[in-house]
């Protein structure tokens, strides 16, 4: 266990490029080859993590400022993701979350159960919080274990139904993002569409950035709409001239440097997921392997960071007038494009959709965070997490995802029945489109050509 927990502390920058190293050459790259790719993915990563540190930089104390500005009095404050993961990991419980999650990834493989085979076990800090929560109010460490496993069955679901569509909008072939954070939004994301598509002109306005930059011209390009942005955010959060045009820069410059990092990440993955399908083809015909990768990928495409950027200060403001709630958006403003990241491919890129529908999302999660922030104070009490002078604390990422309400909901209401009927229900789901829908399909073919 010292030896994983070793591992663990090395972060993603560096467990990702072992592993994805160890599964090229297992899927038969050259060593040469497989080195090079867990490096470059290794080193897009870094310019990732330093492009999403610029993007906290500069809205963290615009956010605080924000708050100060309009004197927003909120008790419990948002952590931010690094913090959730950090107290998620830092639990007995939450220590066993990769192992459990590599055993179940290749139980469900060897039965073909799942075409995701998960690289990002780091990312399993998403399981291992639901189930950190329920041992806290449980105090059941087994039904935490349980938690996490059937947590696992999701991901697991989400990420095979999600390649398609990730693949077509994105571009990825062969590769998806079982996240725990962005995964969930992408259901979420389905109703509403099927919503806008129904209301009378609405469906028919194109605002995805092409559309955007078509008609507004240069205002319209991605960058400088990124500036744009900030200079509302900077008006927002009080500044004066030459901070607003700092910080207006700043988030230009997110705009632009994210997309590129994403490319150098995809240059190092493209071979392994070349390598995979080769795979696949000659050992298993018939069958598709997607590679489970960090939805990070995905953020920097300028739908998701425009839009993004608009819900941060929107945020804010629904957190001060949703009655209820106790939530202070703060450590998570900056990882609002990791959770509507996988809302954009419904809406094909439309930002408006996404602002509207995100917004809303938001805003439940905001009651979901506040619901749950007793119990995640409770296990960060457990875990010997530094709160300062904070009494009450939660996370936007993953406290008001609403994964984490059903799965602390159910266990809290029905205990082993409630979770146990919801790992059924994801184990058949599992089995219908890994192996009922393609039979049926391959019928459906059949009957088409002899007709």
């Amino acid at each position: 266990m010292g030896v994983l927990q070793w591992f663990v502390d090395l972060g993603a920058s560096v467990m990702l490029p072992i592993i994805i190293f160890v599964f090229a050459i297992v899927l038969g790259s050259k060593p040469g080859k497989a080195f090079r790719a867990g490096l470059t993915v290794g080193i897009g990563f870094i310019g990732l993590n330093l492009v999403i540190g610029l993007l906290t930089d500069s809205l963290g104390p615009a956010a605080q400022s924000m708050v100060d500005n309009f004197g927003f009095a909120l008790n419990t404050i948002d952590v931010g993701w690094p913090a959730a993961a950090a107290i998620s990991y830092g639990t007995a419980l939450g220590s066993l979350a990769i192992p459990i999650g590599i055993a179940t990834n290749v139980i469900l493989l060897t039965f073909g159960l799942t075409k995701t085979l998960n690289v990002d076990v780091w990312d399993y800090w998403h399981c291992a919080f639901t189930g950190s929560l329920v041992y806290a109010l449980t105090g059941d460490f087994a039904l935490g274990l349980f938690t996490i496993t059937v947590h696992l069955l999701l991901i697991f679901f989400l990420g095979d139904i999600l390649a398609k569509h990730i693949e077509k909008f994105y571009g990825f072939k062969n590769i998806t993002f079982p996240h725990g954070a962005s995964a969930p939004s992408f259901l979420v994301a389905l109703p509403f569409n099927w919503v806008f598509d129904r209301i009378p002109g609405f469906n028919k306005l194109k605002a995805n950035p092409e559309a955007i930059q078509k008609r507004m011209g240069i205002f319209g390009d991605a960058t400088v709409m990124g500036v744009m942005i900030g200079i509302v955010i900077g008006i927002l959060a009080g500044y004066n001239v030459s901070e607003i045009l700092q910080l207006s820069v700043q988030t230009g410059a997110v705009m632009m440097l994210m997309p590129r990092m994403v490319a150098l990440l995809m240059e190092g993955l493209s071979p392994v997921s070349e390598a995979a399908g080769n795979f696949v083809k000659k050992r298993f015909p018939g069958r598709d392997l997607y590679i489970g990768m960090d939805s990070a990928l995905s953020v920097g495409h300028p739908a998701v960071l425009s839009a993004s950027l608009i819900i941060v200060p929107v945020t804010l403001f629904l957190a001060v007038i949703l009655p209820g709630n106790t939530v202070l958006p703060f450590g998570d403003l900056a990882t609002i494009p990791f959770l509507i990241c996988l809302m954009v491919p419904v809406f094909q890129g439309n930002i408006l959709r996404t602002v509207i529908a995100g917004s809303f999302y938001i805003a439940v999660g905001l009651y979901i965070a506040t619901w749950v922030s007793p119990l995640f104070t409770d296990s960060a009490i457990a875990a010997n997490f530094d709160m300062g002078s904070n009494t009450s604390i939660s996370a936007l990422v993953d406290g008001a995802v609403w994964t984490t309400f059903l799965f602390v909901w159910l266990p809290k209401v029905f205990s082993w029945f409630g979770i146990g009927a919801l790992g059924l229900l994801l184990l058949a789901g599992l089995i219908y489109i890994n192996k009922i829908k393609p039979k049926r399909e391959i019928q459906n073919a059949a009957e088409q050509e002899v007709s």
